[in-house]
């Protein structure tokens, strides 16, 4: 939301270039914070919760994911998926993941009764300790907030990366008009100005200065978000393949038996590591007439490959499948992806964090961060003050507009120095060619501007036109 006039501390008289920037610059914050903030608040809050996943799943789960039966032989994966699927006619477990906590349930992705099921088995007894709709878990029902506002489609996917690319902009411009240009300027930019609560002076410190603290780390947690973004992320994704800088070819060269396929791993597993979410998927190497092995020799062979545990083995789909295993630890350090032949147990892509590119390595730290792994219960805190921040930085300036008491929309007027316009114009094209959703809102406004909001004489002084 925009700044107050005369709110900003005094200083000398601004040449009329300065001004006119600072009228388009706040022009284009106004617009953005009126539109976009509610937006960011839901993904502030939506993110603020996934950060203590662990612990808030902990607490509501804990008869599901924690066992009492240890220091017994734990039974065998085999036997424990063998007894699921006899225990629950017309299921089928899709995935197992394996721990090295002693007081862990084993979580079992499987198709029950057509819905995709999350069900927790305990090690020891293969007694299945309960079950979870997996779209509807804590985690699962947060993280679609986050990405698609609870709502299936993919243009509300769409919605929300427009709203993080715009967040990018908000943060920009905002340091842009209020970076302190004087030594008393740090009051109201720095430090607030707390002697007046409820007046302007009161609420536009309130945005003002803790939008300038955190401003970096909601840069860092918008930046971070976006290589999982519909738009954004496939060209980030892209651009690293192919400069080599995500996982190098030469990471997953297959054996000379199997072929590979236009499968990507994501299509086939989860809980994959961002870097290779789009590895080739290679095939078995025989079918039909071949016994397949069984979860217990996969088992042997990774903890042969010395993958740290928990891990997540994906089994087959088809004659010619692979036995997919997937790491995804609280850091990208230890991060695994292997393909293994279902028949003859040969291991035919092996990616470890190692073999990343540095888009591979930079961007996989950056979704720890993001999502709060990075450095532990410190990373959640330092992320869930950015995200109530950002709260505050939308609500206050609510309050801040209000108190102007404006008439109409309350907008700043259109800048009169048109060489200013043009040059502001200019930078924002350019976000919109880096941002390719903010591009294409930038023409539909412009467009919008251009052959309505002009034309008629109400919308043109609502808008200060």
């Amino acid at each position: 939301m925009p700044p107050e006039a005369g709110n900003p501390p005094k200083a000398p008289k601004a040449p009329k270039v300065k001004q006119a920037v600072h009228q388009a610059v706040w022009r284009w914050h106004f617009y953005a914070g009126i539109i976009f903030a509610p937006f960011l608040i839901i993904l502030a809050v939506s993110g603020a919760a996934y950060l203590f996943k662990p612990q808030i799943e902990g607490i509501l789960y804990k008869d599901l994911l924690t066992v009492s039966l240890t220091g017994q032989q734990a039974m065998s994966p085999a036997d424990i998926i063998a007894k699921t699927e006899k225990g629950y006619p017309g299921s089928t477990v899709n995935s197992l993941t394996l721990t090295n906590d002693p007081k862990a349930a084993y979580s079992m992705s499987v198709n029950y009764a057509g819905k995709a099921t999350t069900m927790y088995a305990d090690p020891y007894t293969g007694n299945i300790n309960g079950s979870l709709d997996s779209n509807k878990t804590f985690s699962a029902v947060f993280k679609k907030l986050h990405s698609q506002l609870l709502i299936d489609g993919t243009w509300t996917n769409r919605l929300v990366e427009l709203a993080a690319c715009w967040g990018v902009i908000l943060i920009a411009t905002g340091l842009i008009l209020w970076w302190p240009r004087s030594r008393s300027g740090i009051w109201g930019t720095i430090l607030p100005r707390l002697s007046k609560p409820g007046s302007r002076m009161f609420w536009r410190d309130l945005h003002a200065v803790p939008a300038f603290w955190i401003s970096i780390m909601l840069i860092l947690l918008i930046l971070t978000g976006l290589p999982w973004s519909g738009v954004l992320g496939p060209k980030i994704s892209k651009l690293a393949d192919n400069t080599n800088t995500n996982v190098p070819p030469y990471a997953y060269s297959f054996l000379p038996g199997p072929e590979s396929v236009t499968v990507k791993s994501k299509d086939i597993a989860d809980d994959l590591p961002w870097a290779t979410q789009d590895l080739p998927v290679p095939l078995s190497s025989a079918s039909g007439g071949y016994m397949t092995l069984s979860v217990n020799d996969v088992e042997a062979i990774v903890d042969k490959q010395n993958v740290l545990k928990p891990y997540t083995i994906t089994l087959p789909s088809g004659e010619a499948g692979v036995f997919t295993v997937s790491t995804s630890h609280k850091k990208p350090d230890h991060d695994a992806t292997l393909h293994i032949d279902q028949y003859s147990g040969a291991v035919l892509t092996d990616v470890r964090f190692a073999d990343y590119g540095i888009a591979g390595k930079l961007i996989s730290y950056g979704i720890a961060l993001h999502e709060g792994r990075l450095f532990g219960l410190a990373n959640q805190l330092l992320g869930l003050v950015a995200a109530l921040g950002l709260v505050l930085i939308s609500i206050s300036s609510y309050f801040m507009w209000r108190k102007r008491k404006p008439d109409g929309l309350g907008a700043p007027s259109r800048t009169k120095n048109r060489k200013v316009s043009i040059a502001v114009l200019a930078l924002m094209l350019v976000c919109g060619v880096l941002m390719p959703l903010v591009g294409v809102s930038l023409v539909v406004v412009l467009l919008l501007d251009w052959l309505v909001i002009r034309r008629i004489k109400p919308l043109k002084t609502w808008f200060a036109a």
